[in-house]
């Protein structure tokens, strides 16, 4: 185990109908390309009673480039963006990762993919994901005024920004309609993009 990340994530997350725009403006204002493309694989794990979810806590496994466990706190609600505890380190194997978390108990809730592209603008990491279902900006950075200055200059509308998580969205979708994907994964999700309109989700391009 190795950097060991505590502190919060602060955050504002967009959906837009495609990255054509946003990678164009990217190269515009200077945004330097920290991570090319790759593909990850996530899985999130709780108790069989689920009580991690019912605190809206997050306890996940992710492998890209890397592996990395996460543990997310509740999302602050009195916040203009999401803001939550996070604790984040990499571990060196996937499997024995989880299987250590099995061992303790937890078992994997759900699975998600996406592709992942990162950027550095202005102190913030802007990251574009490619979802199942469709496509998001993510701006990551200090505080809410330094994230909110860096969506505008990425010409993203600031009152479209969404507060769900990803598999906050994908269980409304699933229940809207009325798909057979259990995993928030391309291969159960063939027919993206989806209407996320319906949802009640503006996209913010």
């Amino acid at each position: 185990m190795k950097r060991i990340q505590t502190g919060e994530e602060i955050e504002a997350k967009f959906w837009v109908s495609d990255f054509s725009k946003i990678e164009k403006r990217l190269q515009e204002v200077g945004a330097d390309l920290t991570s090319p493309r790759v593909f990850e694989r996530n899985l999130r794990f709780d108790t069989p009673r689920r009580a991690l979810s019912r605190e809206s806590k997050v306890l996940r496994l992710r492998q890209d480039s890397m592996n990395h466990l996460t543990f997310k706190g509740p999302t602050d609600p009195y916040q203009t963006v999401s803001v939550r505890e996070e604790i984040e380190f990499e571990v060196s194997d996937f499997n024995k990762a989880k299987a250590l978390l099995e061992s303790l108990g937890y078992e994997v809730s759900v699975g998600y993919e996406k592709f992942r592209s990162t950027y550095l603008l202005d102190g913030t990491q802007v990251t574009l994901d490619e979802m199942p279902y469709g496509y998001f900006v993510e701006v990551e950075g200090e505080d809410a005024v330094v994230i909110e200055a860096v969506a505008r200059k990425l010409n993203l509308n600031w009152d479209a920004r969404i507060r769900e998580s990803y598999l906050a969205m994908f269980s409304r979708l699933v229940r809207l309609k009325k798909l057979m994907a259990r995993n928030l994964n391309f291969s159960e999700m063939p027919d993206r993009p989806y209407p996320l309109e319906e949802l009640g989700i503006k996209p913010a391009d």
